[in-house]
């Protein structure tokens, strides 16, 4: 009797699993590229998006960052910032995109960021090492991503590497 309540619980569970994986969104790995800082380069970006050929603003993506270099922490809030005010108007301190900006961790080399956008919730996840750092939901969570795909990219070369 109990190794067939068992059985029916791990068939319950495995359906629970096999059910939100397919209604969780598929990306595929569209690009990768070498990610240059002052001519250095610090490591490599992947994209990753649920159709490669789509414009990156109306679908979840991911960008993994691995890092072949320590980073300290004010290096990745400096350089959010720069960009987000670069390529959001209106962008300031009390912005909600800020909140991922207050996540970041110093990096050694072999660290990996993973910065995550969720379209059918509107959520935007930051992840160091597989270990969730904390997410926002709003409605322009996906702007974020302007650092790297804005008018005034972190890198214009990176920027074409990823999305063409």
């Amino acid at each position: 009797m109990d190794i067939a309540i068992q059985k029916s619980r791990i068939l319950i569970l495995l359906g629970i699993l096999i059910a939100s994986h397919a209604n969780a969104a598929e990306l595929k790995k569209c690009s990768s590229a070498p990610l240059m800082v002052t001519s250095q380069k610090v490591g490599n970006v992947s994209y990753f998006s649920e159709d490669c050929l789509k414009s990156w603003q109306n679908q979840s993506i991911k960008m993994d960052f691995s890092y072949n270099r320590d980073i300290p922490e004010w290096a990745f809030k400096r350089a959010a910032t720069h960009y987000l005010k670069k390529n959001i108007s209106g962008f300031d301190a009390k912005s909600p995109l800020n909140h991922i900006n207050e996540l970041y961790r110093p990096i050694k080399s072999g660290d990996l960021y993973s910065l995550s956008y969720h379209h059918e919730n509107q959520k935007l996840e930051l992840k160091l090492n597989q270990k969730l750092l904390g997410s926002i939901i709003n409605p322009n969570a996906n702007q974020y991503f302007k650092i790297w795909f804005g008018t005034e990219p972190f890198n214009a070369k990176l920027k074409q590497q990823l999305l063409n």
